[in-house]
Protein backbone atom coordinates (compact mmCIF):
# COMPACT_ATOMS: atom_id res chain seq x y z
CA UNK A 1 0.00 0.00 0.00
CA UNK A 2 1.39 3.41 -0.96
CA UNK A 3 1.84 6.31 1.43
CA UNK A 4 -1.36 8.03 0.29
CA UNK A 5 -3.44 4.95 0.97
CA UNK A 6 -1.96 4.53 4.44
CA UNK A 7 -2.65 8.19 5.18
CA UNK A 8 -6.33 7.79 4.21
CA UNK A 9 -6.70 4.71 6.45
CA UNK A 10 -5.00 6.47 9.34
CA UNK A 11 -7.27 9.50 8.90
CA UNK A 12 -10.34 7.25 9.05
CA UNK A 13 -9.05 5.62 12.22
CA UNK A 14 -8.33 8.89 14.00
CA UNK A 15 -11.64 10.48 12.99
CA UNK A 16 -14.06 7.69 13.83
CA UNK A 17 -16.26 10.20 15.62
CA UNK A 18 -17.20 11.54 12.17
CA UNK A 19 -19.09 8.32 11.46
CA UNK A 20 -21.69 9.28 14.05
CA UNK A 21 -22.44 12.41 12.05
CA UNK A 22 -23.03 10.42 8.87
CA UNK A 23 -25.21 7.95 10.77
CA UNK A 24 -27.31 10.73 12.26
CA UNK A 25 -27.74 12.44 8.89
CA UNK A 26 -29.11 9.17 7.50
CA UNK A 27 -31.50 8.78 10.47
CA UNK A 28 -32.61 12.41 10.21
CA UNK A 29 -33.32 12.13 6.48
CA UNK A 30 -35.43 9.02 7.08
CA UNK A 31 -37.42 10.81 9.79
CA UNK A 32 -37.81 13.90 7.62
CA UNK A 33 -39.08 11.90 4.64
CA UNK A 34 -41.54 10.00 6.83
CA UNK A 35 -43.01 13.31 8.04
CA UNK A 36 -43.03 14.76 4.54
CA UNK A 37 -45.04 11.81 3.24
CA UNK A 38 -47.37 11.48 6.20
CA UNK A 39 -50.45 11.63 3.98
CA UNK A 40 -53.66 13.29 5.14
CA UNK A 41 -52.55 15.47 8.04
CA UNK A 42 -54.11 18.61 9.48
CA UNK A 43 -51.45 21.30 9.07
CA UNK A 44 -51.33 24.50 11.12
CA UNK A 45 -50.67 27.51 8.87
CA UNK A 46 -47.62 29.57 9.83
CA UNK A 47 -48.24 33.15 8.75
CA UNK A 48 -47.78 36.65 10.13
CA UNK A 49 -48.52 40.10 8.72
CA UNK A 50 -44.79 40.80 8.48
CA UNK A 51 -44.41 37.99 5.94
CA UNK A 52 -46.69 39.93 3.61
CA UNK A 53 -44.37 42.94 3.78
CA UNK A 54 -41.37 40.96 2.50
CA UNK A 55 -41.27 40.84 -1.32
CA UNK A 56 -40.46 37.70 -3.24
CA UNK A 57 -37.01 37.81 -4.86
CA UNK A 58 -35.78 34.86 -6.89
CA UNK A 59 -32.13 35.98 -6.75
CA UNK A 60 -31.95 34.83 -3.14
CA UNK A 61 -31.96 31.28 -4.47
CA UNK A 62 -28.17 31.60 -4.80
CA UNK A 63 -27.37 31.93 -1.07
CA UNK A 64 -30.22 29.53 -0.29
CA UNK A 65 -28.55 26.75 -2.29
CA UNK A 66 -25.08 27.74 -1.03
CA UNK A 67 -26.33 26.60 2.37
CA UNK A 68 -25.71 22.98 1.40
CA UNK A 69 -22.07 23.60 0.51
CA UNK A 70 -21.62 25.76 3.61
CA UNK A 71 -22.81 22.88 5.79
CA UNK A 72 -20.45 20.38 4.21
CA UNK A 73 -17.46 22.76 4.22
CA UNK A 74 -17.73 23.86 7.87
CA UNK A 75 -18.55 20.44 9.29
CA UNK A 76 -15.71 18.85 7.30
CA UNK A 77 -13.27 21.49 8.56
CA UNK A 78 -14.35 21.05 12.19
CA UNK A 79 -14.09 17.25 11.96
CA UNK A 80 -10.68 17.10 10.29
CA UNK A 81 -9.05 20.34 11.42
CA UNK A 82 -10.74 21.12 14.72
CA UNK A 83 -10.43 19.30 18.03
CA UNK A 84 -12.46 16.24 18.95
CA UNK A 85 -14.21 18.37 21.57
CA UNK A 86 -15.21 20.92 18.90
CA UNK A 87 -16.59 18.13 16.76
CA UNK A 88 -18.63 16.75 19.63
CA UNK A 89 -20.00 20.18 20.52
CA UNK A 90 -21.01 21.14 16.98
CA UNK A 91 -22.44 17.68 16.35
CA UNK A 92 -24.39 17.66 19.63
CA UNK A 93 -25.87 21.11 19.01
CA UNK A 94 -26.82 20.33 15.41
CA UNK A 95 -28.26 16.93 16.23
CA UNK A 96 -30.28 18.25 19.17
CA UNK A 97 -31.77 21.09 17.14
CA UNK A 98 -32.63 18.84 14.22
CA UNK A 99 -34.21 16.31 16.57
CA UNK A 100 -36.30 19.07 18.16
CA UNK A 101 -37.44 20.01 14.65
CA UNK A 102 -38.57 16.43 13.94
CA UNK A 103 -40.44 16.23 17.24
CA UNK A 104 -42.17 19.59 16.67
CA UNK A 105 -43.12 18.55 13.13
CA UNK A 106 -44.60 15.29 14.42
CA UNK A 107 -46.55 16.90 17.28
CA UNK A 108 -47.49 20.14 15.53
CA UNK A 109 -47.64 19.59 11.73
CA UNK A 110 -47.31 22.95 10.03
CA UNK A 111 -47.13 24.51 6.60
CA UNK A 112 -46.83 27.82 4.75
CA UNK A 113 -49.16 29.59 2.35
CA UNK A 114 -46.63 32.23 1.29
CA UNK A 115 -45.39 31.02 -2.08
CA UNK A 116 -46.25 33.18 -5.10
CA UNK A 117 -48.74 31.83 -7.63
CA UNK A 118 -46.34 32.47 -10.48
CA UNK A 119 -42.54 32.31 -10.78
CA UNK A 120 -40.85 33.86 -13.81
CA UNK A 121 -38.65 31.13 -15.29
CA UNK A 122 -37.07 33.33 -17.95
CA UNK A 123 -33.81 33.42 -15.95
CA UNK A 124 -31.71 30.79 -14.21
CA UNK A 125 -32.70 31.96 -10.72
CA UNK A 126 -36.39 31.62 -11.53
CA UNK A 127 -35.77 28.14 -12.94
CA UNK A 128 -33.97 27.12 -9.75
CA UNK A 129 -36.79 28.49 -7.58
CA UNK A 130 -39.32 26.54 -9.64
CA UNK A 131 -37.21 23.41 -9.15
CA UNK A 132 -37.04 24.08 -5.40
CA UNK A 133 -40.80 24.48 -5.11
CA UNK A 134 -41.39 21.22 -6.98
CA UNK A 135 -38.94 19.19 -4.87
CA UNK A 136 -39.52 20.75 -1.44
CA UNK A 137 -43.04 20.99 -0.06
CA UNK A 138 -43.99 24.01 2.11
CA UNK A 139 -44.73 21.71 5.06
CA UNK A 140 -43.01 21.25 8.42
CA UNK A 141 -40.97 24.43 8.50
CA UNK A 142 -41.03 25.20 12.22
CA UNK A 143 -38.38 26.00 13.45
CA UNK A 144 -36.26 26.71 10.38
CA UNK A 145 -33.42 24.20 10.10
CA UNK A 146 -31.96 26.28 7.29
CA UNK A 147 -31.57 29.15 9.75
CA UNK A 148 -30.66 27.01 12.75
CA UNK A 149 -27.82 25.15 11.02
CA UNK A 150 -26.50 28.35 9.49
CA UNK A 151 -26.21 30.08 12.86
CA UNK A 152 -24.62 27.07 14.58
CA UNK A 153 -22.03 26.76 11.83
CA UNK A 154 -21.25 30.48 11.97
CA UNK A 155 -20.69 30.06 15.71
CA UNK A 156 -18.39 27.13 14.92
CA UNK A 157 -16.35 29.21 12.48
CA UNK A 158 -15.84 31.92 15.09
CA UNK A 159 -15.05 29.34 17.77
CA UNK A 160 -12.30 27.59 15.82
CA UNK A 161 -8.86 29.01 16.70
CA UNK A 162 -7.43 28.45 13.23
CA UNK A 163 -10.37 30.06 11.44
CA UNK A 164 -10.33 33.00 13.87
CA UNK A 165 -7.02 34.04 12.33
CA UNK A 166 -8.57 34.22 8.86
CA UNK A 167 -10.54 37.43 9.21
CA UNK A 168 -11.67 37.55 5.58
CA UNK A 169 -12.98 34.00 5.79
CA UNK A 170 -14.90 34.60 9.02
CA UNK A 171 -16.33 37.82 7.58
CA UNK A 172 -17.38 35.96 4.42
CA UNK A 173 -18.99 33.31 6.61
CA UNK A 174 -20.98 35.97 8.46
CA UNK A 175 -22.11 37.66 5.25
CA UNK A 176 -23.17 34.35 3.72
CA UNK A 177 -24.96 33.45 6.96
CA UNK A 178 -26.98 36.67 6.87
CA UNK A 179 -27.85 36.15 3.20
CA UNK A 180 -28.96 32.57 3.85
CA UNK A 181 -31.23 33.66 6.69
CA UNK A 182 -32.73 36.41 4.52
CA UNK A 183 -33.09 34.04 1.57
CA UNK A 184 -35.49 31.81 3.48
CA UNK A 185 -37.93 34.71 3.79
CA UNK A 186 -37.41 36.39 0.40
CA UNK A 187 -37.98 33.04 -1.33
CA UNK A 188 -41.12 32.47 0.78
CA UNK A 189 -39.63 29.23 2.06
CA UNK A 190 -40.04 30.28 5.67
CA UNK A 191 -42.10 32.65 7.74
CA UNK A 192 -40.67 35.27 10.08
CA UNK A 193 -42.02 33.08 12.88
CA UNK A 194 -40.03 29.93 12.11
CA UNK A 195 -36.96 31.97 11.17
CA UNK A 196 -37.10 33.71 14.55
CA UNK A 197 -37.53 30.41 16.36
CA UNK A 198 -34.60 28.96 14.43
CA UNK A 199 -32.44 31.89 15.56
CA UNK A 200 -33.54 31.58 19.19
CA UNK A 201 -33.01 27.82 19.23
CA UNK A 202 -29.51 28.18 17.78
CA UNK A 203 -28.46 30.69 20.45
CA UNK A 204 -29.96 28.71 23.32
CA UNK A 205 -28.49 25.36 22.27
CA UNK A 206 -25.14 26.99 21.50
CA UNK A 207 -25.01 28.41 25.02
CA UNK A 208 -25.81 25.00 26.48
CA UNK A 209 -23.21 23.36 24.24
CA UNK A 210 -20.58 25.90 25.26
CA UNK A 211 -21.27 25.11 28.90
CA UNK A 212 -21.29 21.32 28.54
CA UNK A 213 -18.19 21.13 26.34
CA UNK A 214 -16.25 23.87 28.09
CA UNK A 215 -12.57 22.94 28.39
CA UNK A 216 -10.76 23.13 31.76
CA UNK A 217 -8.80 26.12 30.46
CA UNK A 218 -12.01 27.91 29.48
CA UNK A 219 -13.53 27.12 32.87
CA UNK A 220 -10.47 28.50 34.65
CA UNK A 221 -10.49 31.63 32.48
CA UNK A 222 -14.19 32.20 33.15
CA UNK A 223 -13.51 31.85 36.87
CA UNK A 224 -10.66 34.35 36.70
CA UNK A 225 -12.86 36.86 34.88
CA UNK A 226 -15.67 36.40 37.38
CA UNK A 227 -13.24 36.91 40.26
CA UNK A 228 -11.82 40.00 38.54
CA UNK A 229 -15.29 41.50 38.20
CA UNK A 230 -16.09 40.85 41.84
CA UNK A 231 -12.80 42.34 43.01
CA UNK A 232 -13.10 45.34 40.68
CA UNK A 233 -10.26 44.17 38.43
CA UNK A 234 -10.65 43.32 34.77
CA UNK A 235 -8.71 40.34 33.45
CA UNK A 236 -8.09 39.68 29.78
Amino acid sequence: MNGKGRKIIETCRTHRHAYWILLYVAIYMIGFNVLENAGHVHYHIIHTWLDDQIPFCEYFIIPYFLWFGFNVAVVTWIVFKGTVQETYKVSAVLMTGMMIFLVVSAIYPNRLDLRPDYVDTSNICGILVSFLYKTDTPTNVLPSIHVFNTMVLCFAVHGNKELQKRKLLTLSSDILGVLIVLSTMFLKQHSVIDVSLGLVMSVMLQMIGDRIFETPAETALAGERAYGRRSGQVTD
